[in-house]
């Protein structure tokens, strides 16, 4: 028996400490450092100086803030570094190796130990996994939030316990404030209890009051946002039904696509992406159309197998469990008619690898075809892992951005002798956060400038300009650009290729002598 425990005590580790390699190897190299990157940091230094908020990010799909949960997390790893960027991506990177290992303890909870290492180890691989669990972004922790949050449902609804439940609200709150869909969680949490309370005939009370301390828990843990909407009259609860109602459910992202097509293509995308590494669709042309064909056969057989034999689960509550955490995750998509990206998945990311796991764990253990069966089970869990594997992100050249960002900032700074400066950033579609944040962080933040209602004297307009141009074609001159546009005429003294961009210094206009 200690034999046996130790054994697995030992792959576990082993296991985990490969999550830990792919996250944090050289992630200061490879992490997103964008606009949205800027933005928490920016704001994550004004709480360290005192300045707390009750507003989040500006959600991706609407007009609408969510909680501020996210820059509160991210703090205390921006501190810890020094208020280098890369603070708040390794917190993103030890929640993704903490779900790798709440990935094992559930599954094997549930199934066994083999299905904990084949699904914990596929998961530790995942090239998307690994993508979203280096790099600072508020819908990154959502795979374990949703994980520890279903779990902790099972465990209440197995034996009642109101801390669980009290758990479970709290972490539907927070939840909300990562991403606008773990409304999908909280109805799947909802849906299950519900059921569960018919299957185990406990009656109508002992639902309401499990609702009741759900409720209770999910108001702590979403209360700095409902503080925040109760002094400034519920401004961003009024947008979000407005969403909700009017527009994502009501418009469509193409062209007479059904919810049966919403509903199938979820499924097919939630084992492609994650497990077998199926490309996105705009790199589907660089591939043969029959490799893609039998790639998509492969993917829909797992699916399916995997989905298969879970209904051979005896313990009715933890078949529920995914029947219902699978089959209602995807339906919701289905009324879901604006566009659907991988990160959407969040709080499903776990599911597939523990329904492979298990499929595989059944796989081997048949006892009809004993030894062809094992074959297939250790083939399918090795083609999928080394595949994957071999896909890591490392096997391309690290971005660098945020060495980037600091660089082209310090340069900026080398331009302006010392003196206020305004700033203007020209994209297709980032935002100048990023570079904001070194100019604070480097001792020099631009002048922020007013519009001429806030500021008829133009005291905020300095008496140069900064640009820099991330496209590859760039005449700042007269671009309409409210910071260029309110610097007013102007003419170009300095231009600079640095790194990947242009920067360009402006002052005022000054015209030639007579």
């Amino acid at each position: 028996m200690r034999l046996k425990l130790n054994f697995q005590l030992l792959t576990i580790l082993g296991i985990v400490a490969m999550a830990a390699f792919l996250r944090l190897y050289r992630i200061s190299d490879y992490m997103t450092f964008l606009g949205d990157e800027g933005r928490d940091v920016l704001i994550a230094k004004g709480i360290l100086e005192g300045n707390f908020t009750l507003l989040g990010p500006r959600a991706s799909a609407g007009d609408f803030f969510l909680g501020p949960i996210y820059y509160y997390l991210i703090a205390p790893f921006l501190w810890l570094y020094r208020l280098d960027p890369v603070g708040p991506a390794v917190m993103v990177a030890l929640i993704g190796i903490a779900t790798v290992f709440l990935i094992y303890k559930v599954s094997k909870e549930f199934f066994n130990f083999k299905t904990a290492v084949f699904a914990s180890a596929l998961y530790a691989v995942s090239p998307l996994v690994i993508s979203y669990s280096r790099s600072s972004w508020n819908p990154n922790p959502m795979p374990f939030v949703s994980l520890l949050t279903l779990y902790l449902t099972y465990k209440a609804v197995k034996i009642p316990s109101f801390k669980k439940l009290l758990a479970v609200g709290i972490l539907l709150g927070i939840a909300l404030q990562l991403h606008y869909l773990a409304t999908f969680l909280i109805a799947i949490v909802g849906v299950y209890i519900l059921v569960t309370n018919f299957y185990l005939k406990r009656g109508r009370p002992a639902l309401l009051s499990s609702y009741g301390k759900i409720l209770i828990g999910f108001i702590i843990g979403f209360s700095p946002f409902l503080i925040f909407e109760i002094r400034h009259g519920f401004p961003n609860i009024r947008t979000i039904l407005s969403f909700i109602f009017s527009n994502a459910f009501s418009t469509s992202y193409g062209d007479n696509i059904s919810l049966i097509n919403i509903i199938k293509d979820v499924f097919f995308r939630l084992y492609g992406r994650l497990i077998t590494g199926f490309p996105p669709r705009e790199q589907l042309g660089f591939f043969d159309g029959n490799i893609i064909f039998l790639w998509q056969l492969a993917t829909v057989i797992l699916g399916l197998l995997s989905i298969f034999f879970i209904f051979g689960k005896k313990d009715k509550l933890t078949k529920l469990f995914f029947e219902v955490w699978l089959f209602l995750g995807i339906f919701l998509f289905g009324f879901y008619k604006k566009p659907i990206y991988d990160y959407y998945f969040g709080f499903m990311f776990p599911l597939p690898f523990i329904l492979v796991g298990n499929f595989l764990s059944q796989l081997y253990d048949l006892k009809k075809f004993k030894f062809f069966s094992k074959i297939a089970a250790v083939l399918v869990f090795l083609s999928l892992f080394v595949f994957n594997l071999s896909n890591n992100p490392f096997q391309y050249e690290p971005n660098r951005q945020k060495e980037q960002v600091k660089k082209i900032s310090q340069f900026v700074l080398s331009k302006i002798d010392n003196k206020p400066f305004n700033f203007a950033l020209i994209t297709d579609g980032n935002s100048d956060h990023a570079y904001r944040y070194y100019f604070d962080v480097l001792g020099n933040p631009d002048t922020r400038m007013e519009n001429i209602m806030n500021d008829p004297k133009r005291k905020t307009v300095t008496d140069q300009l900064l640009v820099i141009c991330e496209t590859s074609e760039c005449h700042p001159l007269g671009y309409p650009t409210f910071e260029v546009s309110n610097f007013g005429r102007a003419e170009i003294v300095g231009e600079w290729n640095v790194s990947v961009v242009k920067v360009y210094k402006l002052i005022h206009y000054v015209g030639s002598e007579e």
